[in-house]
């Protein structure tokens, strides 16, 4: 790629953005002794030409919201999902919304339980945020996907899939969570995030968005960097992350239409 101008992203769908002060769930699978806040983030979009962000809620500090809030009150050019109690009321998702507040991120350990999800909790709080027009974004392994993604068609919410739908789960493509969450996308209020694409077989990254590209299409494809890529933080960069996106989607076009995608689902 190099010598030759590649049209960068309009949007980065996926980034993590904390401060040293904020608290870490009892559970957290790690601990960063860094802190990466909004303003290091958005100096990497300048840097690379990308206008628009989404801070996606990290599970190392639960529902405490209080600094993505608050970056999002400062930096319009950013929207944010977040971690809630199941019990929040409507009044306080009104709010959140518009503060900039898109969704709500599900993700808990592969080894834990999923909710009861026709019980009544599960479906009064996915009902209340589809009421207060946000999605639900969902991290989960393959067997937790499989049994997530019907539970949801009925409920009238959209729904965004991290990490093609495969970071944690087995036998890649032909795994359980991976195709029920192709056949969600065919029904039509289904997402999937080509992000994070570093924590994934590099050799089958392209065959991985290929197969996506021809079920889903680039309207249903967003890409995110996964910034500040906890965990791999000496191995990975932001440019790397771009120099992957443009391997894997070569067409300049194609990708046009995944920016085009997520700027509608997140802004417009």
């Amino acid at each position: 790629m190099t010598g030759a101008f590649i049209e960068p992203p309009i949007i980065d769908t996926h980034c993590h953005v904390f401060v040293k002060s904020m608290p870490f769930t009892d559970t957290a699978w790690t601990r960063p002794d860094y802190e990466y806040p909004a303003e290091a983030y958005l100096k990497e979009l300048d840097t690379h030409g990308i206008a628009f962000g989404v801070v996606t809620a990290a599970s190392l500090y639960g529902d405490y919201n209080d600094y993505t809030l608050a970056v999002l009150a400062q930096h319009k050019r950013l929207r944010a999902t977040v971690m809630l109690d199941p019990d929040t009321k409507p009044a306080e998702l009104v709010t959140l919304r518009q503060q900039g507040v898109c969704g709500v991120r599900f993700q808990i350990s592969p080894h834990d339980s999923l909710p009861d999800l026709e019980g009544y909790q599960f479906r009064r709080f996915i009902r209340r945020l589809a009421d207060a027009g946000m999605h639900i974004e969902l991290n989960l392994n393959g067997p937790q996907l499989a049994r997530m993604l019907p539970a949801l068609e009925a409920q009238g919410i959209d729904v965004v899939v991290d990490h093609f739908g495969l970071l944690r789960s087995e036998k890649e493509m032909e795994g359980e969570g991976f195709l029920a969450m192709l056949r969600a996308i065919d029904k039509g209020r289904t997402w999937v995030k080509i992000s994070a694409g570093f924590r994934l077989p590099p050799d089958s990254l392209q065959s991985y968005a290929q197969r996506l590209l021809e079920v889903a299409g680039p309207e249903r494809m967003f890409w995110g960097s996964d910034a500040p890529f906890v965990g791999w933080e000496d191995k990975m960069s932001y440019a790397q992350t771009l120099e992957t996106y443009y391997h894997i989607i070569p067409d300049a076009r194609v990708r046009r239409q995944i920016s085009d995608a997520a700027m509608r689902f997140y802004f417009y």
